[in-house]
């Protein structure tokens, strides 16, 4: 296994981060999803590396095969871990891919460190720019239902983590978009996440307000949504994003839940690696039927 090294803040005790460095090219970084680990990008992998970019992805403190440190899971430290991840791999030209949380890890790398190392960035399914409901944000996540997420956590996990993975995937009487192997394999991946991670990362992507963070991402950025979405509402989240990036696109998948890394594996795939190549993405309809001009930023584009 291959780890990069970081420390904790409040300690300073060595945490390691495993990762995973493959093929060659233009670098594509792939941030992961809450409670999940970088096995989540397993559909990803061939694709992107037979198009001829270099992939690397890790597990977030608290996931996977990284260490699983008590504390660190604010936004703060998760960026400073990010930040070591491409100064020790000496990355430059970065496509940085975050998906559901690891958008907000997207953000606050950019607005601490800057966007020098980065040519582009995609945002799927993201929590940008803040899910807590306020009054700019009526529609958001209450105290009331982040409690009881906590404390469905807290009597027990994996039940939680079973009814997550309906939600995740939009699984019900009528819809099977995943096997019932797959969703056991899902669960199991975020069962291996550190209780207290597990934890305090929720609390840190609910409470965050990312919205100034978000001013610094400069570079082109390409925003992916499933208009379906029941875990990370569009409205809340995406089509609000789209106002704030000046130099983006929005595209919507028609019909697609939150994990759509797997549901529309290859629709995405595609557009990740047009995007990562070139900061464009090729329209297979007519440009008026395809776009819809949003105010101070690039366009939406809606995919069936």
């Amino acid at each position: 296994m291959k780890f990069i090294t970081t420390f904790s803040n409040e300690n300073n005790e060595s945490i390691h981060l495993n990762y995973e460095d493959y093929g060659k090219g233009k670098p594509v970084v792939l941030l992961h999803g809450w409670p999940l680990c970088k096995e989540m990008w397993e559909y990803q992998l061939d694709d992107l590396i037979n198009a001829g970019l270099r992939v690397i992805a890790y597990d977030r403190r608290g996931f996977g095969n990284s260490s699983k440190p008590w504390y660190g899971y604010d936004y703060d430290t998760l960026a400073d871990d990010l930040n070591a991840v491409l100064n020790q791999l000496d990355l430059q030209d970065v496509t940085l891919v975050g998906f559901s949380m690891g958008g907000g890890e997207v953000a606050r790398y950019c607005s601490k460190y800057g966007v020098s190392r980065l040519s582009n960035v995609i945002l799927i399914s993201s929590i940008l720019p803040g899910l807590k409901q306020t009054e700019e944000n009526p529609d958001g996540v209450s105290e009331e239902q982040y409690s009881e997420r906590l404390e469905a956590i807290e009597t027990d996990r994996i039940d939680f983590l079973n009814a997550f993975g309906n939600d995740f995937f939009n699984i019900g009487f009528l819809s099977q978009p995943v096997s019932d192997s797959l969703l056991e394999y899902y669960r199991m991946l975020a069962s291996f996440a550190s209780p207290r991670a597990t934890k305090e990362c929720m609390k840190a992507f609910i409470h965050t307000n990312f919205k100034n963070d978000v001013e610094h991402i400069t570079v082109p950025t390409l925003i992916i949504h499933g208009d379906e979405d029941k875990t990370v509402s569009i409205d809340i989240s995406s089509r609000k994003l789209a106002t704030l990036i000046t130099n983006c696109k929005l595209i919507e998948y028609e019909g697609a839940p939150h994990g759509l890394f797997y549901t529309e594996k290859d629709k995405l795939n595609a557009d990740i690696i047009s995007f990562a190549k070139t900061s464009s993405i090729e329209i297979s309809i007519e440009p008026e039927e395809a776009y819809e001009i949003l105010p101070d930023n690039d366009a939406l584009v809606t995919r069936d």
